[in-house]
């Protein structure tokens, strides 16, 4: 199994490192918010976030009253930190461990949220089973957040390789089902001090 898809190398970086080391951290998932919150009603939207392993991102919706929130990731490991961060309020949230490339969604999700899981996947037959889990899992009129590294930015990431985007070629990636409504591009900042550029593109599904 290649190392993108495998759970050892995952649950290993999260085993070595807090969730404030790791080069994606970031304090709050403000540009990800600012595309889930519009139009999203607490009591109702469901929501999934993807790779969302040690994010504060499921902090965020608790906060604002959302409950109906999932998280995925293929390392327990960073699923364990974030459960540990949220304390009693981990109940609230859904947490699965699986690799997204072998995942059968059971349900729907009014918005997929995912920050630097696509671009890890290099090789076509792990896109396109991404591609199958993310149509299993939405609907028409599903929003769907994807964050990958910019045309300009790393080209390796965790001593992996990835796959730069651009929103054209995302949009392409992802297919016809999917109409590209908003993009923009945001200058990480690394917990180390280096700037990773990333692009982020919001679709809906047709």
């Amino acid at each position: 199994m290649p190392e993108q898809l495998s759970k050892g190398h995952w649950t290993d970086v999260y085993n070595r490192k807090a969730e404030s080391e790791v080069s994606w951290f970031q304090t709050s998932p403000k540009q990800s918010l600012d595309w889930i919150l519009p139009g999203a009603d607490p009591a109702t939207t469901a929501i999934t976030d993807i790779g969302g392993g040690a994010s504060r991102l499921a902090d965020e919706l608790l906060d604002r009253g959302f409950a109906d929130v999932t998280v995925l990731d293929i390392a327990d490991s960073a699923l364990a930190q974030s459960r540990k961060r949220l304390g009693e309020r981990a109940d609230r949230v859904r947490w699965v461990i699986a690799d997204i490339t072998a995942w059968s969604p059971t349900r729907q999700y009014d918005v997929w949220h995912d920050r630097a899981v696509f671009h890890f996947l290099v090789e076509p037959a792990g896109r396109t089973a991404y591609l199958a889990a993310l149509s299993q899992a939405t609907k028409p009129g599903s929003r769907i957040v994807i964050a990958t590294f910019n045309l300009d930015g790393p080209e390796r990431c965790s001593g992996l390789p990835v796959q730069r985007y651009s929103p054209q070629t995302l949009s392409e990636a992802l297919g016809s089902d999917y109409s590209l409504i908003q993009s923009t591009t945001e200058a990480h900042k690394t917990p180390g001090e280096a700037i990773q550029r990333f692009q982020y593109s919001l679709f809906e599904r047709r």
